[in-house]
């Protein structure tokens, strides 16, 4: 993703953070710090997703209202989603080629 413009929705801090939370009760301490320091130094333009839009995705793809948010930008920017998520993928393609 190096040299590309990111874009989230607002939550994506508040995924970051729960992850974080996760791995921290998991003993990996060091490893939050890290990660947390890493993802400080990106930088991501964080949008306001439309919770009526989301959920017509999340609805339409079966999908939940975080990973509806995702596509729902991806969708306004016309940009690519980068997902490691094999259900939000296939979405993103369909939904995202159903634009063109």
């Amino acid at each position: 993703m190096d040299g590309r413009t990111l874009h989230a929705p607002h939550l994506l801090n508040l995924e970051i953070a729960s992850v974080a939370l996760k791995k921290h009760r998991q003993g990996h301490a060091e490893m939050v710090q890290d990660g947390l320091a890493a993802f400080g130094q990106l930088r991501i333009t964080l949008h306001t997703v439309p919770p009526a839009l989301v959920l017509d995705l999340a609805v339409r793809y079966q999908l939940s209202a975080y990973d509806a948010a995702y596509l729902w930008l991806a969708a306004e920017l016309k940009a690519p989603l980068a997902t490691f998520d094999a259900k939000l993928g296939a979405a993103a393609q369909t939904h995202l080629a159903s634009l063109d």
